[in-house]
Formats: structure tokens, C-alpha cells, sequence
């Protein structure tokens, strides 16, 4: 497992140190860190065990979406498959992401599998990808079989992983024979507008699904990408897989390309002012009533310690409000200081200049109480990285009487209502809930919402296409080129 959103725009340095924070295991430490999981890597482990294989496990690591990956951590990742690989295996099933920029390479998991091909021409190769992945023809060109996540947020990643890794046993055992066929189409569309539930996503995703009901098809899959990674093949892709057919798995594509193309202009975010977003939530009474600052939301690189919208509901006296989750280390220490139950007044979040957007960070005054301090270590419940260990690192509750706020020392988006229980809060009877998140909140609090807004702040995962300055992405594309062709 490898796996890493990289985010171009983001000040946010994606080091080994990243990894380690998040969880990077080598070797029996990475099996005994994902067997039994809902993660790909758990669903190959399950295979593997029916067939009663020898598991060789170099590496699974993963990181907090952030910056372009640093050479140290890409060769730290690379090495040991690589490695694996040359001590000879008869397959290899990758839990990978597709959107990993790294200083070595702008396409880290094409790189990986054209290396592995390099020291093992015929090596069967199964690859699970994100649905936010941005492929490549170098990720297609370099294995035996790939698919990627039907659901965002990403509740199915152990059913992928199964299906995939059954095609290539399957293919190894002669049972059928995958080829696949791959294009994208010149879309960068964003990601707020690709949550499976919701259309045009819903549209693609269901398209895919009825491709894998036809005869022959092994895999079908629709790529929303990921637009924050400012890389040459960034945006809406569709790949098929299909027992021996290409001209089946040609047709498919063809037709969900075309399909993701037509809806070009529904994949496109429209704003609104923060000032009139929040005023309309203080007429919610039934609550929870989810609030997202999205444009901060480190799931996908962003700094986590804006303050914008926080300032904004404060200065509208919103009350009853929880807000997972602010990173700032450094305030967590003052409140370790201070201690349980004293009263403190913080140079809150905005520590991080933002230099790709022209912002600088803005620390916000709060005063309050001290009410938690942890360790920021809990295990997920939640349908989404079910079973994974969760380090926030040292963890603070800053409770101003209106508004308790997270504060943690690790970036972690809140895609599970541990990053509130693990503090001894309560979401479901909040009136308010900020999270700094976009869609892979509804994993956990979906079932507990009552109303969700989209809030407009600041940060590097904004959906405001006139705030970045694309130098990589191929051009014509839409929306940064009103362009009517495919």
C-alpha cells in the first residue's frame, strides 16, 4: 500500500515524517497493521489466505494529503516493493491512490509500475486506485488489471479490492484473459462536486455499474481526478476492463466518456458569500446542521489552521457549535501548559503562509476553557477506513462557551465521529458541526445530519479556479478554457 493525494498548491510538506505520522509499516508490521481492515490491502490479504499463499508485505504507508512528495519519502515507498519484487513473487496486488506528484516523478504510481515491469516484464499486476485518481497511460500500460472506488466518500474499498483481486488470480489461473481500455476526457472537474450520492457523479457511477452487469466485463470504472494535483493527465477519466474483448471495453468507455463530457458544466462548484451562508444556518433550530469550510480541508492538502469561517460564525454568535478539527501544535501546548479547567486566551490556527493562493496566515483571538486533553489516538468505527488506527497526535478541546473546538497536532479530516467521541463529545446533539472536510464527512455524520452547507472560506482546496495558477495541466481543458469539443 502507497498511497498519496498530492495537492500542488499546498505549503504543506509531504515528507517521510508525513507518513510516519499517519502510519508507515514495513514489512509483518504492515500486515499486522491492515489485516482484517476494509482497505484494499486488507481485501488482498483475505485472497491470499483462501489460497493459502506465502504474503510478502514491504510496505504500507500512507499520508495526509499535502505538497509534492519528497524524494527521501518516495524512495522510502518505492524501494521495498521494488525490492519484493526482485526476490521474486508470482503477483503483486497495490493498494495505490493515483494522485501522488512527487519530486522524483509527476506520475509516482505510473513510475512504480513501469520500475516493477522493468525487473519483471510478465509479472501479474492487480491495481486498486482512488476515485480521485488522475491515470495515466503509464498506470495502465504497466499492469494486468486496474480499477478504482465506486463510492466518495469511499465506503467500498474493500469490495474493489476483491473484485480486482479476484480478476487477476483468475487471469493467473487462466479463467480469463483482462485487457483493458482507458481515456479522459478534457474535464478538470472539482471536488466538491463528485460525491457519488449526488448527480452528475451518481450518473457516471451507475453507467459503470451497468457496464459490469454485461457478459465479459470484469471492471468498470469512472475517475472524478483529483484537480488540485496541477499535473499534465489531472481530470475525468473512465477505464474498462474486460475478459478478452476490447472492443466491448472500447464501446463502454466511449459511452461514459462521452456521458461525463455532456455533464461537464454540472461538475463545476458555484459560490457564495460566507457572511450569507452563515446567516442562513442561524435560522436552522434542528440540529446538527453541518457547516463545511471545504477550501481548508486537509483531505485534500489543505493547512488546516484558517480561521476565516471559524471568525465568521463566532462574529454571528451561531451557538451550540463543535468544530473538528483546527491544527495548531503549537496551541495545544499552551493548553497543556495552562492544564484541564483553566481559562486561556489563544493565538488560534493561522500559522501557515498559503503563498499559491497570495494569502498569510491570520491567527484569530479566542479565549476559553481548557475542558480535554489526549493523545489523539482512536480506532474507526465508521464504514470508511474501517478498522484503521487514527493519530491526531496531541489533542485539545477549547471550549469559548459557544463554540468547543478540536485542536490537533496531526492533520486529520473528520470523516468519522471519533474525532469528536475520542474527545468526549456528543455530535449528534450539537446544533452546529463545522468540519473542515468536503465530502468524506458523510461517511460518519451523514446518518446524524440534519442540514449541511457548503461554506466558502479560504485555504489551498478552494473550488475557485481563479485562484490558481495551473502551468502543468494539458490545455485546452474545462473550465479554465471554455472549450464545446471534446
Amino acid at each position: 500500500m502507497m498511497k498519496h493525494e498530492t495537492n500542488t498548491f499546498s505549503p504543506v510538506v509531504a515528507d517521510w515524517k508525513r507518513f510516519q505520522d499517519w502510519g508507515a509499516h514495513l514489512g509483518e508490521d504492515a500486515l499486522k497493521a491492515y489485516e482484517g481492515t476494509a482497505m484494499p490491502m486488507g481485501a488482498y490479504i483475505d485472497l491470499a489466505r483462501e489460497r493459502g499463499a506465502e504474503i510478502v508485505t514491504p510496505v504500507a504507508a500512507e499520508a495526509m494529503p499535502a505538497g509534492m512528495v519528497t524524494t527521501e519519502a518516495y524512495n522510502n515507498l518505492v524501494n521495498p516493493i521494488l525490492d519484493a519484487v526482485r526476490e521474486g513473487v508470482d503477483c503483486a496486488m497495490l493498494d495505490l491512490h493515483g494522485a501522488m506528484v512527487s519530486e522524483v516523478t509527476p506520475d509516482g504510481e505510473g513510475t512504480l509500475l513501469e520500475r516493477i515491469r522493468e525487473i519483471d516484464p510478465d509479472l501479474p499486476i492487480a491495481v486498486t486506485l482512488d476515485l480521485h485518481c488522475n491515470l495515466t497511460d503509464k498506470m495502465v500500460s504497466n499492469c494486468t488489471t486496474l480499477i478504482g472506488y465506486k463510492t466518495y466518500p469511499h465506503v467500498d474499498m474493500y469490495e474493489v479490492g476483491m473484485q480486482i483481486g479476484r480478476a487477476l488470480l483468475d487471469s493467473m489461473e487462466g479463467k480469463v484473459d483482462p485487457v483493458m481500455s482507458w481515456g479522459n476526457v478534457p474535464l478538470l472537474s472539482q471536488t466538491l462536486c463528485q460525491g457519488t450520492d449526488d448527480e452528475p457523479m451518481a450518473t457516471l457511477i451507475r453507467l459503470c455499474r451497468e457496464a459490469e452487469q454485461e457478459p465479459g466485463v470484469l471492471a468498470a470504472t469512472a475517475f472524478g481526478g483529483f484537480a488540485l494535483a496541477d499535473m499534465k493527465d489531472s481530470g475525468n477519466s473512465v477505464i474498462i476492463v474486460t475478459d478478452g474483448d476490447r472492443a466491448q471495453a472500447d464501446r463502454i468507455r466511449d459511452r461514459i466518456l462521452a456521458k461525463a463530457w455532456e455533464l461537464r458544466e454540472d461538475f463545476i462548484y458555484k459560490h457564495s458569500p460566507l457572511e450569507e451562508r452563515v446567516a442562513e444556518a442561524k435560522t436552522m433550530t434542528d440540529g446538527p446542521v453541518i457547516l463545511l469550510d471545504h477550501a481548508d480541508n486537509c483531505g485534500s492538502g489543505a493547512t488546516q489552521d484558517v480561521m476565516t469561517v471559524i471568525a465568521e460564525i463566532l462574529r454571528q454568535d451561531l451557538e451550540d457549535v463543535a468544530v473538528a478539527a483546527v491544527w495548531d501544535p503549537a496551541a495545544v501546548q499552551e493548553m497543556q501548559k495552562a492544564g484541564i479547567g483553566s481559562k486561556i486566551t489563544l493565538k488560534l490556527g493561522g500559522k501557515s503562509d498559503m503563498p499559491s493562493i497570495g494569502e498569510v496566515g491570520e491567527p484569530l483571538e479566542v479565549t476559553g476553557t481548557v475542558k480535554v486533553l489526549t493523545n489523539g489516538e482512536w480506532t474507526v468505527h465508521g464504514p470508511m477506513y474501517t478498522g484503521v488506527n487514527v493519530f491526531m497526535g496531541p489533542t485539545a478541546v477549547l471550549d469559548t462557551g459557544n463554540m468547543e473546538i478540536v485542536i490537533v497536532s496531526n492533520h486529520h479530516e473528520p470523516w468519522d465521529i471519533g474525532v469528536f467521541t475520542s474527545v468526549g463529545i456528543q455530535p449528534q446533539h450539537k446544533r452546529y458541526l463545522v468540519l473542515k472536510s468536503r465530502i468524506h464527512y458523510r461517511a460518519g455524520f451523514a446518518p446524524i445530519g440534519k442540514a449541511t452547507l457548503t461554506l466558502d472560506g479560504k485555504g489551498v482546496t478552494t473550488s475557485d479556479n481563479n485562484l490558481l495558477d495551473y502551468k502543468n495541466v494539458r490545455r485546452p481543458i474545462y473550465p479554465l478554457d471554455l472549450i464545446n469539443e471534446a
